[in-house]
């Protein structure tokens, strides 16, 4: 690999960001608190069974993994940095192969910004995804897709939006 190719692999990352209809708190929590109304668990876990719960627990050094119905939990990593309603910052450690492996350490750091207090930008980025590899332009693309971050991402947004209009109407 020549030095020009080792320098963007070095780069390797898929980047979104989505405006929400939503207070910055309120955008913190649902993403955070209340992954499970967001993130698909049906098609989106490890487990061998089916995923009831996705758990990020909010401090640094806390897991980020999934319960199934089994009981069974399955770490997918840890957070890194906990900023309360600001940023976090979660370690991946899922492989191509999507098992947990400890040696594949690929960072998931998300911001969320006030626009006004009713509006809040969310800036998402998965980087170091040269940990992959070989797999890595391959990875970069399943998580840039509609079924990866692309389309979570847009799905967090309606349903934190759907949330704060909810809890403003009642």
């Amino acid at each position: 690999m020549s030095s020009s190719s080792l320098a963007s692999a070095a780069r390797i990352a898929v980047r979104k960001s989505v405006t929400v209809a939503a207070p910055v708190a309120l955008a913190f929590e649902v993403f955070t608190a209340r992954i499970e109304s967001w993130w698909p668990m049906a098609s989106h876990h490890i487990g061998d069974a089916e995923c009831t719960a996705v758990v990020i627990e909010p401090r640094p050094g806390g897991r980020w993994y999934e319960r199934g119905v089994d009981g069974v939990e399955c770490l997918w990593g840890q957070v890194l940095v906990w900023e309360a309603g600001r940023r976090v910052v979660l370690v991946w450690q899922l492989n191509a192969q999507w098992e947990f492996d400890p040696a594949i350490r690929t960072e998931v750091e998300v911001s969320f910004t006030a626009i006004d207090d009713r509006t809040t930008q969310v800036e998402l980025e998965h980087r170091g995804l040269e940990a992959y590899g070989a797999e890595a332009a391959a990875m970069r693309d399943t998580f840039a897709s509609p079924n990866g971050w692309n389309g979570m991402l847009d799905h967090f947004a309606q349903v934190t939006g759907a949330t704060h209009a909810r809890a403003a109407a009642g």
